[in-house]
């Protein structure tokens, strides 16, 4: 499993307790250095800048994860490549905000905030099965505005198991 921008490592420790390995990736090293623990390996990485101060290559190879974790981050020109990484049959869990929170706080700026339906078209685009899909807000943690979805590498085509939007 790849924890993908994981932070505090929440998502990691609970994938781990659940016994899967997992590869937790933020470019925050004192955040990774709060995270090793038995299944999690950490790695620093600045997915957005790199080195030298451009898009750094994704770090990982096609076919590699059967599931991915993303919540709370955004950088569109990383999406194609977090689906090329998926297993076939992969699972991807994708939660961050939208259009809309920049009336409850940050993230307000729109390079950050997805538009309406955007999980969903890129799923299309990318030939994922649609397992579960939310749009709009909630209060809890605290109030925002997101977007959640779940889905699974397909072979081909688009299929909409179960969608809510809220």
């Amino acid at each position: 499993m790849l924890d993908l921008a994981c932070g505090g490592g929440r998502h990691s420790v609970l994938l781990a307790s659940m016994g899967y390995d997992v590869i937790a990736l933020d470019r925050d090293a004192d955040s990774l250095s709060r995270l090793a623990a038995k299944r999690i390996t950490t790695m620093q990485f600045d997915l957005e800048n790199g080195t030298d101060g451009r898009m750094p290559v994704w770090p990982f190879e096609a076919n590699r994860f059967s599931g991915i974790v993303v919540t709370n981050y955004l950088h569109r020109p990383l999406l194609p490549h977090i689906v090329t990484s998926l297993t076939s049959k992969g699972l991807l869990i994708y939660e961050t905000f939208a259009q809309g929170n920049e009336y409850f706080g940050k993230p307000s700026n729109p390079d950050f905030l997805l538009a309406t339906g955007e999980l969903l078209i890129f799923a299309a685009l990318n030939s994922l099965r649609v397992i579960a899909f939310e749009d709009g807000f909630v209060e809890s943690p605290k109030p925002a505005m997101v977007q959640r979805i779940c889905a699974v590498k397909a072979g081909s085509g688009l299929s909409i198991g179960s969608l809510r939007v809220i």
